[in-house]
């Protein structure tokens, strides 16, 4: 069986080179892509139009008429599009009419496009004619279906024309002859093509719906891009503070490893200066040992002055009480003439070695004046050293207070060094507090020697009182060696003649030192040796000093020692 219709080529027909159509993950992933491309398209070139990626059902397409739109137009040839603005649209600089594939999505599709003139008037409430020209060269050379659509300048499509193929017009009636089965296919394809068209549209829901999230998820994105937007702004606002405190930190630093070397510089010179100090911490040390030394032996030479003092007095009282038996035995001065003799031989012995005594006790008041005054002027340098030292360490403090410097090291050492002044000045004190030690124990042996002086003189003047004084001081030097048959008595005969005792003395040679005389024709080098046998001579100067005298010449070695 055949059935004969008609077949025609109009606008309802969907020719047989239209696009597929396409699945729910296809037609996702090209409006994902039409949305993120809209910004970056319009900034890459300014003169493609703008598009959006809004879906079909979201258009307002009646806002917009095109009219006299042809079924065919000749290919090679201009086309003229005419359109009618309707009072529903506001048309703007950037509107344009593009002509797109039967089938598009997004208005990312066309396939050329012109920018659509502004109208002369631009009265809302009346109908404005427009028409645009395409030139031949920029039309599609296929022939498939295309159809005009206005968009506004924000990619929304406010009108669309029904479509129209580029291909010569031929016949428009055909006979088609079909058979039964043929018939019958085409229907089944019919149901199939509504089936799908049934899924399309639930699939076009779903898109329109996933669509709508995507919008909003977009719009959210768009905020939150201008949110961080705003962030980066303020970030990069904050990396420049950042970064201009980070050179100023390093500037800084800079400065402070300046000052760092210098510190440490300052730290050498202390270090040396420190040194010195400990140097002459040690030469003080050493001095202050020596001081003691000596310190020691002034206060045993103290005590031995004390106690030769403790004998003299001793012996004044022995002299005291002779002097009372003398004076109550004037009367038996003849018969006990021997005993006073005697007496006043040891007392003028006395009297001697008292003077010697009392020019030792000079000399070494000499010498303990010189000690002070070496004494003192050490005194004075240690002081000096000291003022030195504070006005040194004064300025390390300021100089340490203007460099605000945070090293511990450098602060300890300064401690070191103040603690090395306050132990100069604690050994200053003590050299001070020994000075007056000294200078007392001066005053006392001075005072000590003046009693001395004094008791020699009133043991002189009570001497020059005795009668026969000056018999016996004129007779007392001179010591003579008795003949065998005086050899009794001490001082010879007081009852021989003058004349036979300046015989006997004027034979007799006497040692300056003792009571010894010798015969006038011994040999002189017998004598010497006897005179010298007296005396003691000093290995360094070649000082000589009586064997009596053996605490000065003892200090005299010391006093070569000190020096």
């Amino acid at each position: 069986m055949f059935r004969v219709g008609r077949r025609g080529r109009g606008a309802g027909c969907r020719p047989s080179s239209a696009p597929p159509p396409q699945s729910q993950s296809e037609r996702l992933r090209a409006v994902s892509f039409d949305s993120q491309s809209k910004n970056s398209s319009m900034d890459e070139n300014v003169d493609e139009p703008p598009t959006s990626a809004i879906l079909l059902d979201s258009c307002h397409f009646s806002q917009v008429i095109f009219t006299n739109v042809e079924k065919y137009y000749m290919p090679g040839g201009d086309v003229i599009c005419y359109y009618t603005l309707t009072k529903n649209i506001t048309p703007r600089r950037k509107d344009w009419v593009g002509i797109f594939r039967v089938g598009w999505k997004t208005t990312r599709e066309y396939y050329t496009f012109m920018w659509a003139p502004l109208p002369s008037s631009l009265d809302s409430d009346a109908v404005l004619q427009q028409e645009v020209q395409f030139k031949a060269y920029y039309l599609p050379k296929d022939d498939e279906y295309y159809q005009f659509c206005y968009v506004d300048q924000d990619g929304v499509v406010r009108g669309a024309s029904v479509p129209f193929q580029f291909r010569a017009e031929a016949e428009d009636d055909i006979l088609v002859v079909t058979t039964q089965g043929e018939v019958e296919e085409i229907e089944q394809q019919n149901k199939d093509l509504l089936k799908e068209n049934q899924q399309l549209k639930e699939s076009c829901k779903s898109l329109q719906k996933q669509n709508m999230d995507l919008q909003e998820k977009l719009r959210k994105a768009q905020e939150k891009m201008k949110q961080l937007e705003g962030e980066v702004c303020f970030l990069q606002t904050e990396s420049l503070k950042l970064q201009s405190a980070l050179d100023q930190q390093a500037a800084e630093l800079t400065a402070v490893q300046i000052d760092l070397a210098s510190i440490k510089e300052k730290n050498m010179d202390l270090g040396k200066e420190n040194q010195e100090l400990r140097s002459d911490l040690d030469s003080l040390r050493g001095s202050s040992e020596k001081l003691e030394l000596e310190l020691n032996s002034l206060g045993e030479k103290n005590r031995h002055l004390k106690e030769q003092n403790a004998c003299r007095d001793a012996e004044l009282h022995q002299l005291k009480e002779q002097s009372q038996s003398i004076s109550s035995e004037k009367e038996q001065l003849g018969n006990r003439l021997k005993t006073t003799l005697d007496q006043m031989d040891q007392l003028q012995s006395q009297v001697l070695s008292q003077e010697k005594e009392i020019e030792n006790l000079a000399r070494m008041d000499r010498d303990k004046t010189e000690q002070l005054e070496h004494l003192e002027k050490e005194k004075q340098q240690l002081h000096i050293t000291l003022v030195e030292q504070k006005e040194h360490t004064e300025k390390l403090e300021h100089a340490l207070e203007n460099s605000n410097a945070t090293e511990a090291n450098t602060f300890l050492r300064l401690q070191h060094v103040q603690f090395q002044s306050q132990d100069l000045t604690k050994e200053l004190e003590e050299k001070n507090h020994l000075f007056q030690i000294l200078q007392r124990k001066k005053n006392e042996l001075d005072e000590e020697n003046q009693l001395l002086k004094q008791e020699n003189s009133d043991l002189l003047r009570r001497l020059s009182a005795l009668p026969d004084y000056s018999s016996f001081a004129a007779a007392s030097p001179m010591y003579v060696q008795v003949p065998p048959e005086d050899a009794g008595l001490v001082f010879g005969n007081p009852y021989a003649s003058p004349k036979t005792s300046a015989e006997n003395m004027s034979s007799l040679k006497k040692c300056p030192w003792c009571i010894a005389s010798f015969p006038e024709d011994i040999e002189e080098s017998q004598y010497a040796v006897h005179v010298r046998s007296h005396l003691l001579e000093c290995p360094i100067c070649s000082q000589t000093f009586e064997e009596s005298n053996k605490q000065v010449y003892e200090d005299h070695l010391f006093c070569h020692d000190l020096e």
